[in-house]
């Protein structure tokens, strides 16, 4: 130890004696940066502000006054049209399920904002997925305005009874159809499977009045419906 002090000591004297410390101290710190990679923030940043926009505790939003501000123009859009619907019109309103009807958010905060498939299918299974409230009100609108309402989900067709169930138990009830993906639909987009299913729920001769969904593969592709309202979703994309 002694003779490292001394080392060091000695070291210190050469410095000040040829003049380098005084420049180096002089000199200001130096870093490296790249600056485009550094534009790219922080995925335990970007979980915080994901978990501050759900608790509206942050500058960035509030995900319930959003999600409640799309569900009143799906609901103002939908009374202007049923009244001017035409006589005999079949108006439909159609709904995506996750996120969009109900909410995996407990899911989803537990595993971090990770997809797991097996957990995420063992979370749909026991059917606790709470209602999204102004899913809701659209829903229980649409059925006062004698709207058909049509679920179109790329959950699988084998978790059906769960999705009833939990759909039942948050207050959705008599719709008039449920499309759930089978695994003979293929390695096709979810975007390609819910434009397929439109036209088929148009092919039954039904007006696709009003789509709401928190992707836009819920939305685009053709057919399209008239009016088509996109929930935020900043935890997750679908293409």
């Amino acid at each position: 130890m002694k003779k490292c002090l001394a080392i060091l000591s000695a070291q210190l004297v050469l410095a000040f004696g040829l003049g380098y410390l005084p420049a180096q101290q002089a000199s200001a710190p130096q870093f490296s940066t790249n600056a485009a990679a550094e534009r790219i923030p922080n995925l335990d940043t970007l979980k915080k502000e994901l978990r501050a926009y759900h608790d509206c505790t942050c500058r960035c939003g509030c995900y319930t006054h959003d999600l409640d501000a799309q569900a009143d123009r799906a609901i103002a859009y939908l009374r202007q049209r049923a009244a001017h619907r035409r006589p005999q019109e079949k108006l439909a309103l159609i709904l995506d399920i996750d996120e969009t009807t109900l909410s995996n958010y407990q899911e989803e905060v537990g595993a971090d904002f990770a997809y797991n498939a097996a957990i995420f299918n063992a979370w749909v299974e026991t059917a606790q997925a709470p209602a999204i409230p102004g899913t809701l009100r659209i829903y229980k609108e649409a059925q006062r305005l004698g709207v058909s309402i049509f679920f179109i989900t790329g959950r699988s067709e084998t978790e059906r009874t769960a999705t009833e169930r939990n759909l039942n138990a948050q207050g959705f009830h008599k719709w008039q159809q449920l499309t759930m993906r089978c695994a003979d639909h293929g390695p096709e987009t979810a975007g390609a499977f819910k434009a397929m299913i439109r036209g088929q729920i148009a092919a039954q001769g039904y007006t696709l009045a009003l789509n709401v969904g928190d992707q836009w593969s819920d939305l685009k592709g053709k057919p399209e419906a008239e009016y088509s309202v996109k929930y935020p979703d900043p935890y997750y994309f679908i293409p």
